[in-house]
């Protein structure tokens, strides 16, 4: 029998805060995408103005970065051409994302969940991902 961490709906609703306050911060409204360990979703907010495109690519971003419990930036720099992963961007219909802004929530070593952010540029939609975990983390301590 496995006992199994995961996230609850009050950690999304703490994620989706700390991802949303950031973007607010910057000027960019996000689609923000929260996942269990599985990749399953937990819980979404699109803020007014996010990119209705947006919505299935966060999501996406979420599922990627917590079930195959690895940042989505990470996939796309070993996707590359020649890279030892090229293509795998193709793999699970089209549902594995290789563009920063997905990154697993690690808590005491394992993969909690994931958080996807997507209407703004790689950069801007991880540095949201990565305010969601921060505010997380926060919280904990």
């Amino acid at each position: 029998m496995l006992t199994i961490k995961r996230l609850d709906i009050n950690d999304a609703h703490v994620l989706i805060a700390g991802a949303r306050a950031h973007a607010t911060e910057i000027g960019v409204p996000m689609c923000i995408a929260i996942t269990d360990e599985g990749g399953n979703l937990i819980a979404f907010e699109r803020m007014d103005g996010g990119k209705v495109t947006s919505t299935t690519i966060a999501i996406d971003k979420s599922y990627t970065a917590a079930a195959a419990k690895k940042a989505t930036h990470e996939y796309g720099a070993i996707s590359q051409p020649e890279g030892p992963t090229h293509g795998i961007n193709s793999a699970i219909g089209g549902r594995l994302m290789v563009v920063g802004g997905g990154l697993p929530v690690i808590v005491d070593g394992e993969v909690v969940g994931g958080i996807g952010i997507s209407s703004g540029t790689p950069a801007q939609d991880q540095a949201c991902a990565q305010a969601g975990i921060d505010k997380l983390m926060a919280a904990y301590r």
